[in-house]
């Protein structure tokens, strides 16, 4: 055999060898890696608090002393809220839901001063005021998610909807006079609007807790008509006007 065909063959017998384990690995089944994939829709519930707040309370006759004034505008305590709600997630940076949300029951207190030197008959005195309070919250509301950095989603919202601010257990004391008032319970539907921020932190594929804080503007209420002790009336409510919440709340949001 000739010098060239020696390293011919030779040549040939280490391509048939180099490609013995290509073929082998061509033969081997490439693993299948499985993602499990959620849909965009979610279920949520928060638990929180409310920090309220109003501009005024108003009524009709407040302007009549010739001297009127407060030595308490007015406030409510704190209380407990609790929220439901359904959304879906848009993409990685926006979000939806609807929420409905009941807001305890809170106290309110306030008291007033007046005085009248042109009539000296009605004198002048004090009004101590308390009432409850209570809301039920309905918002439809939108979420930019602002990126994830080790598990944990900060974003801001804002939601539009209305609200059913209920007044109860109103009471007028005058104890300088010896008079008084009250009135009655009523709801009143009002548009409401929030601004929201928190984070979400991400427990597990389909888990993720938030912690958040939102803006509430409740709208006005107001009670029944007012009633003097001696069962008297003008038929005239009092004016709950403006009223404001700084609520932080903590709750879980479930992909499904």
């Amino acid at each position: 055999m000739g010098i060239f065909n020696k390293y011919a063959a030779l040549s040939a017998a280490l391509l048939c060898l180099g490609a013995v384990p290509v073929h082998a690995a061509d033969l081997q089944e490439a693993p299948v890696v499985e993602v499990q994939q959620f849909g965009g829709w979610y279920l949520r519930g928060d638990i929180g608090m409310s920090n309220q707040r109003l501009d005024k309370l108003d009524y009709f006759d407040f302007a009549t002393p010739e001297v009127f004034g407060w030595h308490d505008k007015g406030d409510f305590d704190s209380g407990i809220t609790g929220q439901i709600g359904i959304g879906y997630q848009f993409n990685d940076w926006l979000r939806a839901d609807v929420t409905g949300q009941y807001r305890g029951k809170t106290e309110f207190s306030a008291l007033d001063y007046y005085s009248n030197p042109s009539n000296p008959s009605n004198g002048s005195g004090t009004n101590e005021y308390h009432a409850k309070k209570s809301e039920w919250l309905f918002l439809a509301n939108a979420y930019a998610d602002l990126g994830t950095f080790s598990g944990i989603t900060p974003y801001l919202g804002a939601g539009i909807g209305a609200s059913r601010n209920t007044i109860s257990n109103f009471t007028d004391d005058n104890v300088l006079n010896n008079g008084g008032g009250y009135a009655g319970s009523a709801s009143k539907w009002n548009l409401a609007w929030a601004l929201h921020a928190g984070v979400g932190i991400k427990a597990t594929d389909r888990m993720t807790i938030d912690l958040g804080y939102s803006y509430v503007d409740l709208g006005d209420a107001e009670t029944g008509p007012a009633y003097n002790l001696n069962g008297t009336t003008r038929n005239q409510p009092f004016k709950f006007k403006d009223i404001t919440s700084h609520d932080f709340k903590v709750g879980v949001r479930y992909a499904f």
